[in-house]
């Protein structure tokens, strides 16, 4: 289920406070490497709220981290989406189309489901429909195809 639609309520706080913990050691024992980086985006979304109370900026800049210290595309995928929640869907929107040339993200569902949202974000119901089908032919797992039918059925 995506980030949006989940209880955050039902989330084991128990296992959150822990998780921060190591985080501060893991960001705080020397250089920070890729996986305390991608701990501590995961510990922002852990402490908003909601989606719409998370600190987009500092998982932006965290983003920049990452993709400097691992640059990949997934990376760069990621980081679009988190743009796209800080300055709006268009912003997002122009560093996925930055990157459809890259041949990876051709059969990499993520990236078209994302490329899809922002389009239905910005009223392009069309272009986001194309978006869907080409994540729904290449979705892994019959739950991600049923997710995106639902999608392109809205």
């Amino acid at each position: 289920m995506l980030l949006e639609g989940q209880d955050r309520g039902r989330w084991d706080r128990a296992m959150i406070e822990e998780g921060r913990d190591l985080v501060v050691q893991a960001l705080t024992g020397g250089p920070a490497g890729p996986y305390g980086v991608q701990a501590a985006i995961a510990a922002l979304h852990d402490e908003a709220a909601d989606v719409e109370s998370t600190d987009w900026v500092q998982i932006v800049a965290l983003y920049d981290v990452l993709l400097a210290l691992t640059p990949s595309p997934v990376v760069a995928v990621n980081r679009a989406v988190a743009v796209a929640m800080r300055d709006g869907p268009g912003a997002g929107l122009a560093l996925l189309d930055a990157l459809a040339g890259e041949p990876r993200l051709r059969t990499y569902p993520p990236y078209a489901v994302a490329r899809g949202d922002l389009l239905t974000r910005l009223g392009r119901k069309g272009e986001a429909a194309v978006a869907y089908r080409e994540a729904l032919e290449a979705a892994g797992t019959e739950p991600e195809r049923a997710a995106l039918r639902r999608k392109l059925g809205e």
